[in-house]
């Protein structure tokens, strides 16, 4: 007979995330992790309000949050999935790379950016993420996503 083995599901809320990694406002842009299974993957949040200071100028009269600012949001919500890991905890996460790249749809004031992040591959301190961003259960944002610990 075999032991299942149970996960550990995690969450947090802004105040631990601004424990783990060192962005604050206005570049905190994860709300709340929702689920994270360290090493695995992590599902999170960012809500948008018009009182973003990148809705002023991003654009004005049709408000849009910039595609870097959504990559940068997803980097964010990944970085739990290693500094969970107890080789892992205290370091700094960077954003290493991004590959495959696609914009689907726009990001508006008022929308809740959802994002899921699966980690694919793990050598060393380099992890490789693919990351997905939706809005309303619509894709709006898709990346493979490198992050490293330093």
């Amino acid at each position: 007979m075999t032991e299942e083995i149970k996960e550990e599901i995690l969450s947090f809320d802004t105040m631990q995330i601004m424990e783990m990694i060192p962005h604050r406002y206005p570049f905190l842009l994860v709300d709340r992790i929702t689920e994270c299974v360290p090493g695995k993957y992590a599902k999170g949040y960012k809500n948008l309000t018009m009182n973003e200071g990148f809705f002023q100028g991003h654009f004005p009269g049709n408000p849009i949050m910039p595609g870097v600012l959504q990559l940068e949001a997803m980097a964010q919500c990944s970085a739990p999935i290693l500094l969970t890991m107890p080789q892992y905890k205290g370091k700094l996460a960077l954003f290493a790379g991004l590959d495959n790249v696609r914009f689907k749809n726009i990001v508006r004031p008022g929308d809740k950016l959802e994002m899921h992040i699966e980690m694919t591959a793990l050598k060393g301190p380099i992890g490789k993420c693919h990351a997905v961003g939706s809005v309303d259960g619509k894709v709006v944002v898709e990346a493979d996503m490198t992050v490293a610990m330093k």
